[in-house]
């Protein structure tokens, strides 16, 4: 890939909360990338975010690729209308940024793939917490085998949704816009780094409920296992139920260390350099946050929410250069995809289903 000079010119496409701090993070980059467009079916939405940003308000991504010169389409409009939205933008040879999850099932993700590769260009999909510096310490550490054999890990979001929230938008709720709910939701983000951690998925069993909502279709509650390649096994446990609200936590454990990441900071970290042996003694309660070799102290002060979009839009940047690797592509997020939806499936079916 050649390197660019030029300045990309951004659209987004969705007015909304998520489309909102979007906004806020290309304002961050002002120099490296510029805000020419925001399209919304209300467009008034539109017209608030373009004033407040900057670029021209338009009623649909149509008309503002029809009148703006535009190099990165960002996608955020409701999960199930992603694929139309990013394939209309790959079809006319733009980049695309799509807000997680890609789109709600495997088969329409894997569309949006065949017409990317068919384009040529680039599409990352939003999985920020990649980029806090706590995963980034636990991630590294795991390369360099500091935590052993991976043995198992937890993907726990304890969170609350007042039934306001569900009755905000017609879309909120439902399997066609929004492919799901405390799982796929909310849940994507800290599955997305349970697989980051233990590697290719192969099996899920899960079991769902709504049991705190009304109106909904979705779930408000998800619980299941996920079995590993490499043999280690995982657990899931995603709710909108939870009141008031606690935090998202991330548990990976092997059997030279362990980690714990709470709310994107490191609660826990315990390593086993190369070269050294762990402790042959019974351990039961929580040590100090220590070993390895990775920078616990700064791992241990994360980035703020925009700072990690801003990270990761930074990468999708220098991979547009040509001077970075992107690290979140389709085919890695469609990993946390396929675990969501076949937890679907198997409490659909109350059997284990296997992920291809």
């Amino acid at each position: 890939m050649s390197e660019r000079t030029e300045v990309p010119k951004f659209a987004i496409v969705g007015a909304g909360v998520i489309g909102k701090h979007h906004g806020a993070v290309l304002g961050q980059l002002a120099g490296r990338a510029e805000l020419v467009a925001v399209a919304d079916v209300e467009f008034e939405r539109a017209e608030r975010l373009a004033a407040e940003r900057g670029g021209r308000p338009y009623p649909s991504m149509t008309a503002a690729l029809a009148a703006e010169q535009i190099d990165v389409v960002v996608v955020c409009t409701p999960t199930g209308r992603h694929g139309e939205v990013a394939i209309e933008a790959l079809a006319a040879d733009k980049h695309v940024i799509l807000e997680k999850p890609a789109e709600i099932t495997v088969e329409r993700t894997d569309e949006i793939i065949r017409v990317q590769q068919k384009a040529g260009t680039l599409v990352t999909v939003i999985s920020q917490h990649r980029f806090d510096p706590a995963t980034e310490q636990t991630l590294a550490a795991i390369d360099r085998g500091e935590f052993g054999r991976l043995t198992s890990g937890i993907a726990s979001i304890d969170w609350w949704r007042g039934q306001s929230y569900y009755d905000s938008g017609d879309w909120r709720g439902t399997w066609d816009l929004d492919g799901g709910g405390a799982l796929m939701n909310q849940g994507v983000h800290t599955v997305d780094l349970l697989i980051a951690a233990l590697g290719r998925p192969i099996e899920v069993f899960a079991y769902t409920g709504t049991l705190a909502h009304q109106r909904i279709e979705v779930e408000d509650v998800a619980v299941g296992l996920v079995r590993f390649a490499s043999g280690a096994l995982g657990v899931l446990h995603a709710t909108t139920a939870a009141y008031p609200g606690l935090s998202a936590r991330l548990q990976v454990h092997g059997d030279r260390g362990s980690a714990v990441i709470d709310n994107d900071e490191m609660a826990f970290f315990h390593a086993t350099p190369a070269g050294t042996d762990p402790e042959e003694k019974m351990m039961g309660k929580a040590q100090p946050t220590s070993g390895g070799s990775g920078d616990t102290a700064a791992a241990s002060n994360p980035g703020r929410l925009n700072d990690s979009h801003r990270r990761q839009y930074l990468n999708f940047l220098g991979a547009l250069a040509g001077t970075e690797k992107l690290r979140v592509d389709l085919p890695t997020n469609r990993q946390a995809i396929a675990v969501i939806t076949g937890a679907y499936e198997s409490a659909r079916t109350g059997r284990p289903v296997a992920l291809s």
